[in-house]
């Protein structure tokens, strides 16, 4: 099997694992994460609803002057301080958080930890 979709398989199974124990409702949404290469981004997910509550990104044009390079653990944690003022905007403050296939470390520990300065309980 080539090596490229054997690890696109493991990705997966950990997704699924991760997905199927956490789910978000109105009262504590989903914090899903997506990180890439370049970017880092996050949404705030009803699943009963299957909206999307709020969201953040590196690619905001809000958050862009803040930072100088998009795809380090500094700009995650300016994604998490955004999402948890919109969230405490809406009167959210404990979610769900769901880190995907993403091992907890680097990025997405830097954006969890900013999350949780910024006010939301997980």
């Amino acid at each position: 099997m080539d090596k490229n979709k054997q690890l696109q398989k493991r990705r997966q199974r950990r997704r699924f694992q991760v997905r199927n124990k956490v789910r978000g409702s109105a009262g504590e949404p989903r914090l899903a994460v997506f990180r890439s290469l370049n970017h880092f981004s996050c949404q705030l997910v009803d699943d009963d609803a299957g909206t999307t509550l709020a969201s953040a990104s590196t690619q905001d044009k809000t958050l862009r002057e803040q930072f100088s390079g998009t795809g380090n653990c500094d700009a995650a944690a300016l994604v998490g301080k955004a999402i948890a003022e919109k969230a405490s905007a809406s009167g959210i403050q404990s979610v769900k958080f769901d880190r995907g296939h993403n091992r907890f470390h680097g990025r997405v520990k830097a954006f969890a930890d900013a999350a949780r300065e910024g006010g939301l309980q997980f």
